[in-house]
């Protein structure tokens, strides 16, 4: 033990510092994470599986020579003000993306950019962990809210139901289902866009192809989330509207993600 501070002595002071430095910064995400309908749950599982994805690369790091870049100390310069500047001004999400510049800084200062070449995507993973400004989830959210809605509307339509899309109310005969910011999609959108990334960071085949899965992303967690909002709009008209809210809303959440995966999975072995 002894042997490994001695080693990375230089490593461990970094950390400690950035640490005190973000504090502020990660106790907001923090908050974000675990706060009532977050949208950024997942958020703590992010700097796990960076640092799997690390792991994996150990032989291959081991067998290169640390080579110093002068750039990384131009990326830390311009990292630090940018958290010195959003720190004054409370602004976390700018804040928490400098330190990805600082991480890159302080790998190319010290280790240099063949290092940097084989753990720039698990460390540019980290930004799936920084939540979005609430300004920017309101504003995604509400569009999104509207456009699924009126999908699922035409889609019931098509199936033979009487559906009339109020804001983001869908009105039928006998209930109502009312698509909210929770059940925007947006949840899913940001889980699918970080889950295709690491799907297409293990992939077998060209650029064009890898930002295909991640792309895909989009219209499946739409797609997916249509999906829910009609077969729960199906539930309250024909069932009744009191079985919507409860254990059925909750168990289409998870079968709906559930979907999604599948879908995106199936299309990597496809593509592949």
């Amino acid at each position: 033990m002894r042997a490994f501070f001695q080693k990375y002595s230089l490593e461990l002071m970094i950390a400690i510092a950035i640490l005190f430095a973000y504090l502020p910064s990660f106790l907001w995400m923090w908050d974000r994470w675990f706060a009532k309908d977050s949208y950024y749950s997942h958020g703590v599982l992010v700097p796990f599986v960076s640092s799997y994805l690390i792991w994996l690369k150990r032989k291959e790091l081991a067998s290169i020579s640390p080579q110093s870049s002068p750039w990384g100390m131009w990326l830390i310069v311009s990292g630090v003000l940018l958290h010195v500047v959003s720190s004054i001004l409370r602004v976390y999400f700018s804040s928490l993306f400098s330190l990805l510049l600082v991480i890159v800084g302080v790998i190319l200062c010290l280790y240099g950019k063949k290092v940097l070449r084989v753990v720039l995507f698990p460390v540019l993973f980290l930004f799936f962990m920084m939540p979005l400004p609430l300004i920017a989830v309101v504003y995604i959210s509400f569009k999104m809210k509207l456009f699924a809605a009126e999908i699922s509307r035409v889609v019931l339509q098509n199936m033979g139901f009487m559906a009339v899309r109020e804001g983001s109310i869908i009105r039928m005969p006998h209930a109502a289902v009312i698509v909210d910011d929770v059940c925007s999609g947006l949840r899913s959108l940001i889980s699918l866009i970080a889950l295709s990334s690491v799907f297409a960071y293990w992939m077998k085949g060209s650029t064009a192809k890898k930002l295909c899965v991640v792309f895909s992303a989009v219209p499946i967690a739409i797609a997916t989330n249509v999906c829910r909002i009609v077969f729960l709009s199906f539930v309250g008209e024909v069932w009744g509207p009191q079985y919507v809210p409860g254990f059925i809303h909750d168990l289409s959440g998870f079968l709906v993600f559930a979907l999604a995966f599948g879908m995106l999975y199936t299309e990597v072995k496809l593509i592949e």
